[in-house]
């Protein structure tokens, strides 16, 4: 049951380094989720704007390439689609904060993570029960 109502929600996994995206988002789909994949804030919003995609939590990492980092996306997100939930990630300890402290709706991830770290991250968003 609980994979058939994962099959509902998709993700999108926004992330300009294709080994740590094709990684996580591949995990994330044999977990039973629909996973979309952007390599930058711009093609992340061409997505979450076009009308055949439905996208239920964005995993996104801060320091994306082009002119938009991750937070400001966060912020274009809670503008624009606020139903959608965000969680951040970064690599440097610092940044991980700032990133949890922007997302406040969930929890923040140090790369590189562990998938299943990110997994037990997205069922609690999901679940209403995120805990910072």
């Amino acid at each position: 049951m609980e994979n058939q109502a994962k099959q509902n929600e998709t993700i999108l996994v926004v992330d300009g380094d294709i080994i740590t995206r094709t990684v996580i988002a591949d995990y994330l789909r044999h977990c039973g989720y629909r996973v979309l994949e952007a390599n930058d804030a711009h093609e992340a919003q061409l997505a979450l704007q076009h009308q055949a995609f439905h996208v239920d939590l964005i995993l996104s990492d801060v320091n994306l390439p082009g002119d938009m980092t991750g937070f400001q996306l966060s912020n274009w997100i809670r503008e624009h689609q606020p139903e959608i939930k965000v969680l951040l990630s970064a690599a440097e300890e610092r940044t991980v904060k700032a990133a949890g402290d922007l997302c406040e709706d969930g929890p923040h991830l140090a790369k590189p993570y562990d998938p299943a770290i990110v997994l037990d991250h997205i069922r609690r968003l999901r679940g209403g029960s995120a805990q910072r």
